[in-house]
């Protein structure tokens, strides 16, 4: 796979490169770096050739948009895509409130939850600030598990009139299921999805009912978490993360049989995740985030790995992927 090939997000014309670069690393997720480094995993990025990046007002508490931002001055802007999220409003805090716990030395800000039009609107606002930027091309309603009505009759309609005045290129939502992803695509008009850890070596059940309405309607996926949170990068082991927490027993199992199987193909399981989401048609790009620009160069060398059809054969003879599933080089 070309990880500089490029393909049109739905139906917006804007033309993403199969690998981008998401940004929560930027923010401080899991542990802060200095902003140098946060720059040179931008700058990494930018030379390799890819072109798109998402970050979000959640990750740090502004901190990845303000380093982004940064890192993209000087940059031309029609040359990248550029993509954030809306759905939670950065107030002031204090003392104990004072950040998240998964992102290290946050501004004094906290994100709260505000799905509404007028919250929407300012949300945007800020992030054009903080990006330092006078447009974003995409904008995704951020998980709003809990808040349908609010984020469908409040962020939808202020996204619709953001995309109707040209200020963005796509409206979007992204989440960590499919199953409000698709009630989305068939009450809006949803230019694009960002789905993240729910289409996956361990998990394909996106195949049911999401993945052909996108391609129905045109909806382009990015997909978000394709190492389920560092379980399918950092080995099965008691302790790996999935889904942002440890994970159960028996996904460490089924990553455990996986590993056994790329070993035996002397496949990198890495290479076998990040292909494999970009198999399935309705996936246009994969944004995996890094904290180490060494980091963004393995990502694009993931993609360029040979893999033989025989470890997709046996992957899905075990039943460890469904039969169903579209793997690299199989023909449509």
């Amino acid at each position: 796979m070309n990880p500089l090939g490029k393909k049109e997000l739905g139906r917006t014309g804007l033309q993403v490169t199969r690998l981008g670069l998401g940004c929560a690393a930027l923010g401080g997720l899991y542990g802060d770096i200095p902003e140098e480094q946060a720059t040179a995993v931008v700058q990494r990025a930018l030379v390799l050739g890819l072109n798109l990046f998402d970050t979000a007002p959640l990750y740090g508490s502004g901190k990845s948009e303000q380093r982004l931002g940064r890192a993209l001055q000087g940059v031309p802007r029609d040359s990248y895509v550029l993509a954030s999220k809306v759905g939670r409003i950065l107030v002031p805090a204090q003392g104990s409130e004072r950040g998240q716990e998964i992102y290290a030395n946050p501004p004094p800000f906290q994100p709260v939850f505000d799905f509404s039009y007028d919250g929407v609107m300012r949300s945007f606002e800020s992030s054009l600030q903080r990006l330092g930027v006078d447009r974003i091309d995409i904008l995704h309603i951020h998980d709003p598990d809990d808040h349908y009505e609010a984020a469908i009759n409040g962020a939808y309609p202020a996204l619709d009139k953001l995309r109707s005045q040209g200020v963005i290129r796509a409206v979007s939502a992204g989440m960590n299921q499919w199953e409000m992803l698709a009630r989305f695509a068939r009450e809006g008009r949803f230019d694009c999805f960002l789905l993240a850890g729910r289409y996956s070596l361990l998990e394909q059940e996106a195949m049911d009912e999401l993945l052909p309405l996108c391609l129905e309607k045109q909806i382009g996926i990015m997909a978000g978490g394709t190492y389920n949170s560092g379980i399918l990068a950092k080995g099965a082991q008691a302790g790996s993360k999935y889904n942002y927490a440890d994970a159960p027993p028996q996904i460490i199992e089924k990553a455990r049989q996986l590993e056994e199987v790329a070993a035996r193909h002397q496949v990198s399981i890495k290479a076998a995740a990040s292909q494999f989401a970009l198999a399935h048609p309705a996936i246009t790009t994969i944004i995996p985030g890094t904290r180490q620009p060494s980091r963004v160069d393995e990502n694009f060398e993931l993609l360029s790995e040979k893999i033989p059809a025989a470890f997709w054969d046996e992957l899905k003879e075990r039943e460890l992927i469904r039969r169903e599933a579209p793997v690299p080089g199989e023909k449509a």
